[in-house]
């Protein structure tokens, strides 16, 4: 008999006899087990790197809304969300940013809520969300509002408003508009016109405006460093 049957043999073997141990548990006990083996198998995966490899289902309590989402969804839009996912399921988990005792959204704030508000959601998933967990170098909460942004205009959803104020938040963190621009995918004209919507304009109005402030050098992190 080949090497390969016997290895193959081994590994079903091995998978039923798992399988057969898990079904002593049930409910939230199970979730865990499963999830124990879904990070296990996430450490060893070529795909490691790739948040999608481990998705985990994680108490509902344990994951909060973040204070800076630009983008909303109208009523109709929102009951289709709900709609969707009471029919579908969910086909998308939330992307969040795991603390030391809660995770953060970062993707997934309208998802996050149907899961907590909608009871016959809420009773279908037994009180958990599905999520995975962004790379955790994005420590910084520019960052995290940057990924913020990113997931949001590449739907081509977010709010004027609520992203004037957030540019305003990251030049206070010392984000030049050189980075303002990489990481939120804008051009230096629309960093300049939310600048100008909310006021901050006037504290740099002894600035030249022009292609060159891409030369600029301004701190560009939240611990004030030149980049």
């Amino acid at each position: 008999m080949g090497t390969n049957i016997i290895h193959k043999r081994l590994t079903m073997e091995t998978l039923k006899q798992l399988i057969k141990e898990l079904e002593q548990f049930d409910g939230a006990e199970l979730i865990e087990k499963l999830n124990d083996i879904k990070r296990a198998l996430h450490k060893i995966s070529p795909m490691r790197n790739e948040p999608v490899d481990c998705v985990l289902w994680v108490p509902q309590d344990g994951v909060e809304a973040n204070d800076y989402n630009p983008n909303s969804v109208a009523p109709p839009e929102m009951d289709l969300l709900k709609h969707s996912i009471l029919e579908d399921g969910y086909t998308q988990p939330i992307v969040t940013f795991k603390r030391d005792t809660h995770r953060e959204v970062v993707d997934g704030f309208h998802r996050n809520r149907v899961g907590k508000e909608c009871p016959e959601v809420a009773e279908r998933i037994q009180g958990f969300l599905p999520v995975v967990t962004i790379n955790q170098e994005r420590e910084g909460r520019g960052d995290r509002i940057a990924a913020t942004i990113r997931h949001n205009r590449a739907r081509g959803k977010h709010r004027i408003d609520a992203m004037a104020e957030i540019v305003v938040d990251l030049k206070k963190r010392n984000w030049s508009d050189k980075k303002i621009s990489k990481e939120l995918g804008m051009d230096a004209d629309e960093v300049l016109r939310l600048s100008q919507i909310t006021g901050l304009a006037e504290m740099f109005m002894d600035k030249h405006f022009s292609e060159a402030w891409e030369a600029e050098q301004l701190p560009d992190n939240d611990k004030g460093e030149l980049v």
